[in-house]
């Protein structure tokens, strides 16, 4: 059973810093590129509001296997999140989840034919969460030159949460 406290960070992250890079896999690689989620805690999915371009749907539809990735700088926070994908065209949830920003980007609004609603359901997180504090930070990592020991940067920095 997961942490419900870890869980909610990663909820709480996404929906207070929704910009990120979703990456998939082609047969040359990986790719990734620019989204911004719409993250819905209810349900455990993340939808974002894409398009028909750049190779997405047929390299999700060969591998759904795809990570998200936001980092919070000024927070010193990285998050990491795997998943599976899939992508549809869906006018009536694209509608639901639209933003006004995202009429700069399609004319025809949720029913412009390019539109696609591409969801990702987590598997898998993996969060960094160090100190917001740049000055503690800084400290730590002077000190920790100057006594060859590790900086003390908080407990538990690091965790794996599984989703879902």
């Amino acid at each position: 059973m997961p942490d419900h406290t870890d869980t909610d960070r990663i909820w709480d992250i996404l929906e207070s810093n929704s910009i990120g890079m979703l990456t998939t896999g082609f047969a040359g690689g990986l790719r990734a590129r620019p989204l911004d989620a719409r993250p819905n805690r209810k349900t455990g999915e993340i939808d974002f509001v894409t398009d028909t371009h750049g190779h997405k749907d047929e390299e999700i539809a060969a591998k759904p296997d795809v990570d998200f990735a936001v980092v919070v700088a000024k927070d010193n926070v990285y998050l990491s999140i795997t998943g599976r994908a899939t992508s549809r065209r869906d006018t009536a949830k694209a509608a639901e989840i639209w933003k006004k920003a995202d009429d700069l980007w399609w004319k025809g609004g949720a029913n412009d034919p390019d539109v696609r609603v591409l969801t990702v359901t987590p598997v898998l997180a993996e969060l960094w969460d160090g100190p917001s504090n740049s000055l503690i930070a800084a400290y730590e990592f002077a000190k920790a030159k100057v006594t060859g020991e590790k900086p003390l940067l908080g407990e538990n920095r690091k965790k794996t949460v599984t989703m879902g």
